[in-house]
């Protein structure tokens, strides 16, 4: 099977409507057409965002809550993103792990609802630099995949990004040989532990300090299908990492 390549850029808590109309242009041409573009947008600028860019490009909601409404002060529903055009969601970020506490039962939870009330979802996992030191990756992203698992029903819509905490916002990345260990071991626990089938067709991103300079490299590893980018997604550069596989 051909997994679809995909990219998302995170735009975090940045933006106004000026840059993301430049924002926005950049991203109206020049595009690889067989690489799927998803951005996630501040969720004042999710409308405004969506009037602007091709109708190719997906956009994201950062987060969502685990319910349709209550009483959630400051909290957004899937429905409220579907209802202003979002048709993705980033759920499980690690800035959501480690600055809010968010634990993978939680994050399991938001996963099942965005999926039940028809939102796609990118998925984050990753370990921190400590666990990675102390050997344990693995342990640390099978557990919080364990925990996605038990919630979803249907992987159809479901892209898993793989983020080593250490790398994001660094400058540090992951060299392609680590970011491809471990999605390889990722894929090889999903097969054993979902199926095999699901473990084919899923996308896995990587997630971690990419730029236009190491995306060609990491692109060409077999079991790395996109990135979810943070700083980058906001300059000119992400055309080019984007298009990393043209």
């Amino acid at each position: 099977m051909v997994r679809k390549f995909c990219v998302g850029g995170n735009w975090k808590m940045n933006g106004d409507k000026a840059t993301i109309t430049e924002i926005c242009k950049n991203l109206s041409s020049g595009l690889d057409p067989n690489t799927e573009v998803v951005v996630g947008v501040p969720a004042p600028y999710l409308q405004f965002a969506k009037s602007l860019l091709p109708a190719s490009i997906g956009v994201a909601g950062q987060n969502c809550y685990k319910v349709a409404k209550g009483a959630f002060t400051g909290e957004i529903s899937p429905a409220m993103l579907k209802d202003v055009g979002a048709d993705w969601v980033i759920i499980g970020h690690s800035e959501r792990r480690t600055i809010f506490g968010e634990k993978d039962d939680l994050i399991a939870e938001k996963v099942a609802h965005a999926l039940a009330e028809g939102l796609k979802v990118i998925a984050c996992i990753g370990e921190t630099l400590e666990e990675r030191e102390a050997g344990q990756t693995e342990t640390v992203v099978f557990r919080q995949t364990k925990a996605l698992a038990g919630a979803i029903k249907d992987w159809t819509n479901v892209v898993i990004a793989y983020e080593p905490v250490w790398a994001i916002g660094t400058g540090k990345t992951a060299s392609p040989e680590q970011a491809q260990e471990v999605h390889q071991a990722l894929r090889k626990w999903i097969s054993g532990n979902v199926s095999a089938d699901v473990a084919e067709a899923v996308r896995i991103q990587y997630g971690g300090s990419v730029t236009a300079g190491n995306c060609r490299e990491l692109a060409a590893k077999p079991d790395i299908d996109g990135f979810l980018v943070g700083g980058a997604s906001l300059k000119p550069e992400f055309k080019d990492i984007v298009n990393a596989r043209q």
